[in-house]
């Protein structure tokens, strides 16, 4: 896996408060970009360099911050509806796909991790420039079990383990069924071959499937534990679908890095994930994020956005690594809610912590994929000198009005990834 180069273009903000994605001070100056890197952060004038073209952006005092990045996307997911997954080409999906990472870059989100979807070729296309998208960790298929949360196999047809054939969803390469520790295994190598950063596993229930109650437990101990040692040996890490406690338990005793979900857990097991170091990858759900034609998801989707507060709040007292994300799934025309959910985060956190969590904070999160991470070569989610070049340029103050950010067409006047302007409406 290859970083994108640099451009050898130079790029001079000047007169910014700079939110650096981790102080609450706005430092008052200039920023240097060269290539695809920041140069330099300095409250006193930058200068141009003789025999170099410099490309200058007058802040007027506007604040400058990191990129976003979302913890918890479905990038073909999130741009095909169930009938585009169902019955359109690989190609038509695809190409929604990067339409899809097109406009979260817009949105201003330099950096997605992609939660189950064959996102990898898309991943390619973006970091060779072809397109233009956000930098992207690939999970590639989620994987389940027979009647989890990742098998979409009609209850009609054969389950691929006793013969049948693979499920739409696996053929598409959204999901992969496996049972037992040998198919578990194959599963995971299956996915790094073909490009994950990280391993997605499906450990309880979920509103979008049919099968599992949001009180199953899915996986063994032991198929778990093989998951996790797959990964390990490739230098990265498990993430787990979980709502309950039984199955939080579960994945953090077979050594799972990031739980995603947890709205349904309880202070004892939100504890645990502090102790245990473990990060709480969480969305700040609203039930009408998501809408289900039949009453038994509609009331799993109910139950899921219950737990928001409360574990939210448990997170926060016991000191949990929490990571933002979105997980926005089959309904392309709500794809813009990525926004308001980062500005929902103001019910939760102060502003200056939700900021944080969003740039800095996801950053660590996805360092977690050690020798996988696509773009280990510079920081993220920081304005610092030596950081990849992904920054905003903001029409207000975030750190005083989160909601700003639910408007991106609106506030994001500059949107910059990789030392380039991919927006500018100034």
């Amino acid at each position: 896996m290859t970083a994108i180069t640099a451009t050898g273009e130079r790029l001079l903000f000047r007169d910014v408060r700079v939110f650096d994605g981790q102080s609450g001070t706005l430092a008052h100056g200039d920023v240097l970009i060269d290539g695809d890197r920041i140069l330099a952060v300095s409250e006193s004038p930058i200068g141009d360099e003789p025999g170099r073209e410099t490309t200058v952006v007058d802040g007027g005092g506007r604040v400058l911050m990191p990129g976003m990045s979302d913890a918890h996307v479905h990038l073909v997911g999130n741009a095909n509806s169930y009938l585009d997954l169902l019955t359109g080409s690989q190609a038509h999906i695809a190409l929604n796909g990067v339409a899809e990472a097109r406009d979260m870059l817009l949105r201003g989100f330099t950096a997605v991790r992609d939660m189950a979807g064959d996102t990898a070729s898309i991943k390619s296309a973006v970091d060779r420039g072809l397109f233009p998208g956000p930098r992207i960790y690939p999970s590639q298929a989620a994987i389940s079990q027979t009647s989890g949360h990742g098998d979409f196999g009609f209850v009609y047809e054969t389950p691929t383990e006793l013969g049948g054939a693979e499920s739409r969803a696996e053929t598409i390469g959204f999901m992969r069924v496996a049972n037992g520790e040998p198919q578990v295994l194959a599963a995971v190598r299956e996915q790094l071959k073909r490009g994950a950063s990280q391993i997605k596993l499906m450990v309880g229930g979920g509103a979008a499937s049919v099968y599992d109650p949001l009180y199953t437990v899915q996986f063994t101990p032991q198929e778990l534990r093989a998951a996790v040692d797959a990964a390990t040996d490739y230098g990265t890490y498990v993430a787990t679908h979980v709502y309950n406690v039984a199955g939080i338990r579960r994945a953090v005793d077979a050594g799972v890095r990031s739980i995603e979900h947890g709205h349904l857990a309880d202070e004892a097991t939100v504890a645990l994930l502090a102790e245990r170091e473990v990060w709480l990858s969480m969305q700040p759900f609203a039930e009408d994020d998501h809408h289900y034609p039949d009453p038994g998801r509609a009331d799993k989707n109910r139950r899921i956005c219950g737990g928001v507060e409360q574990v939210y709040r448990w997170a926060r007292a016991h000191g949990v690594d929490v990571a933002f994300g979105t997980d926005l799934l089959l309904e392309p025309q709500s794809a813009s809610r990525q926004s308001e959910m980062v500005a929902r985060l103001a019910d939760h956190y102060s502003n200056l912590d939700a900021l944080r969590m969003v740039t800095s904070g996801n950053a660590r999160l996805f360092r977690l994929a050690g020798e996988r991470d696509p773009y280990r070569e510079a920081p993220f989610g920081v304005v610092a000198p030596g950081a990849w070049a992904d920054v905003l340029l903001v029409d207000g103050n975030p750190v005083e009005d989160l909601s700003l950010l639910a408007d991106p067409g609106k506030h994001l006047v500059v949107v910059v990834k990789g030392g380039v302007i991919v927006k500018n409406a100034l």
